[in-house]
């Protein structure tokens, strides 16, 4: 199958990436610098070893003098010993730097991501981040670290090698010379058509990894709709799509390899073969051929290196693209400068003209509407008319693209998120807890709350009783996603959690939606309670919740159809009438 492969990106914009990456160093410089030290150290003896070669062949082995020979054979061993020790200084440095880098790369990317809007979110794939954090990270670890570091040492072996060889015979030295143009050649060349195929290659692990999660998330439903087999192929066709890239990888590296080691063996049978003719007419020593050879394998291997370092700078290359285009993205909903902490008083939260669009797709127009202090606002209307994005507004999870929302008189726009969040709770349509105790998920909002107040907001949602009935009491696990409880037990610690943080704001997104009746009248007389000294905001399909509620505002189509009171709407809105017929009395509750 033919591999598209996308134009690469400019060489200029490749090596600004790179210098990003090796921007990750500094605060780690020491540790850089000592093992770039060391390198040049042990490149020096590199040089010297073939001089030790040439003088104990010539001087010791050729003229017979045994005493000349043991001198340089202890000579090559203390080099020997002594390159093994710096080299395992040298190895350790790069390696606790590079590791340094990931570290700090990993960290700054889980902030990233955790600060970035919810409209990153929305889109964003899990098993694309999880890449992105873990194997796009350890690609950039890689090339900071031993990819850099062999190509540094490589190019100072090669020039200190050329001049060595020049000075030792200028003409077996162009003799050996003449192949790095054609090494260096291949391998840029190569690089350049690997870079482009390792985004594609990183993208698909990417999608690979995304459908591994969502197999692994959704286990349940696909069981439950007998959908194992259509998932099993689903998988199949991303990673033949990937078996496909990577096998493309293996041909092109397949080939450069091979050919590297072609150019470099035809010259060093040309140096042999020229340099022997030398040592036969008396030009050269064959202690000199031996040192030349020994020479010309340290000339030509930092160019294999090179051709094997390439493709791994190249990933790394895109790599950093993947990364840097995560740490790049500002936050759509950020503080503005001199953004002051909000200590909401009374609780008035007010809508005026708002509205919202998801990119192009406008689901809220001309909101407008206040919600007084301690009162409990309905939001009613079919699915899709704008009743989530309402609620998700006032945490400023999103902003507004017309209007403002000011709450006690405050445009939301102009002061801190943390103090805004931190006073409106939350209980969303979609429960989700952690992998942790009951303690912890209950009190993720407030983890300094007291033993007390824990059990004081389960009590308030309903949830103490089956929680001290379960095999540790507050201290049971609740398993990934909170796959040990059941949807009402999951909402009920939900809305523990929120109860929990003593909100001046309260938003029930269909909390009491996956209760059944009993336990749904248990909460709502908790509720009651709770709601005392709040505003709170609801979304319900159960006429019970509307009922209760000071004012309800039907929506249709992302506007506000109608508003009022449970009675007064049942006889004004048609609409409010049609829901309930169809929606609420349908479920038992009049």
């Amino acid at each position: 199958m033919h591999i598209p492969i996308a134009t690469p990106r400019p060489t200029s914009s490749q090596a600004r990436l790179l210098l990003r990456c090796f921007g990750y160093l500094r605060p780690h410089w020491k540790l850089t610098a000592g093992a770039y030290l060391t390198m040049l150290v042990i490149d020096a003896f590199n040089m010297l070893n073939p001089q030790l070669l040439r003088w104990t062949i010539d001087k010791g082995i050729l003229a017979g003098d045994f005493r000349l020979l043991g001198l340089a054979s202890l000579a090559l061993l203390g080099l020997v010993i002594l390159k093994g020790v710096l080299t395992y200084f040298q190895g350790r440095w790069t390696e606790t730097a590079s590791q340094n880098v990931a570290y700090d790369l990993r960290n700054e990317l889980q902030r990233k991501i955790t600060l970035l809007s919810f409209s990153f979110h929305d889109q964003a794939q899990a098993g694309d981040l999880l890449s992105r954090a873990i194997q796009d990270v350890e690609r950039i670890r890689f090339l900071t670290g031993r990819a850099t570091f062999r190509v540094a040492e490589g190019v100072v072996m090669m020039l200190a090698t050329a001049a060595v060889m020049i000075v030792m015979n200028p003409r077996l030295a162009l003799l050996a010379v003449l192949a790095i143009p054609l090494l260096a050649y291949q391998s840029i060349r190569f690089g350049r058509v690997f870079r482009p195929l390792s985004r594609l290659i990183q993208e698909q692990l990417a999608a690979l990894t995304t459908r591994v999660e969502q197999n692994l998330r959704g286990a349940r439903v696909v069981k439950t709709f007998a959908q194992e087999e259509q998932e099993i192929r689903r998988f199949e066709d991303e990673n033949q799509r990937w078996f496909e890239l990577a096998s493309t990888s293996a041909r092109l590296q397949a080939v450069h390899m091979p050919l590297l080691q072609w150019i470099a063996n035809i010259s060093s049978v040309g140096i042999l073969l020229y340099g022997g003719m030398l040592v036969i007419n008396g030009q050269l020593t064959i202690g000199e051929l031996v040192a030349f050879t020994t020479y010309m394998g340290q000339l030509v291997s930092p160019v294999r290196y090179l051709g094997m370092i390439l493709p791994a700078i190249a990933m790394a290359a895109a790599s950093a693209e993947r990364i840097f285009d995560i740490l790049d993205r500002a936050p759509e909903v950020r503080e503005q400068p001199g953004a002051r902490p909000l200590e909401i008083c009374e609780g008035r939260v007010r809508f005026e003209n708002v509205s919202f669009a998801y990119g192009q797709n406008r689901v809220l127009r001309e909101i407008s509407f206040e919600a007084q202090p301690n009162q409990v606002v309905a939001l009613l209307g079919p699915n899709g008319s704008g009743k989530t994005s309402i609620v998700n507004l006032i945490p400023r999870f999103y902003d507004p693209t017309e209007g403002r929302i000011c709450i006690d008189g405050t445009d939301i726009r102009e002061v801190t998120l943390a103090s805004l969040r931190g006073q409106i709770g939350m209980v969303l349509q979609e429960t989700t807890l952690f992998e942790a105790s009951i303690r912890e998920n209950i009190s993720f909002g407030r983890p300094d709350a007291s033993e007390e107040e824990i059990i004081a907001a389960a009590r308030a949602a309903q949830a103490h009783d089956f929680i001290v009935q379960s095999a540790n009491g507050y201290d049971t696990a609740v398993g990934e996603r909170g796959v040990t409880l059941s949807g009402g037990q999951k909402q009920r610690l939900a809305i523990a959690r929120a109860l929990l943080t003593d909100p001046r704001i309260l938003i029930l997104d269909d909390a009491t939606s996956s209760v059944d009746s009993e336990t749904e009248h248990r909460i709502q007389l908790a509720l009651e309670r709770v709601m005392q000294g709040r505003t709170t905001f609801v979304i319900a399909h159960r006429l019970s919740t509307v009922q209760r509620a000071d004012l309800i505002l039907v929506l249709e189509k992302g506007r506000i159809a109608a508003r009022g009171q449970h009675a007064e709407l049942l006889k004004s809105s048609p609409l409010y009438a049609s829901i309930c017929q169809q929606q609420l009395k349908g479920q038992g509750r009049n």
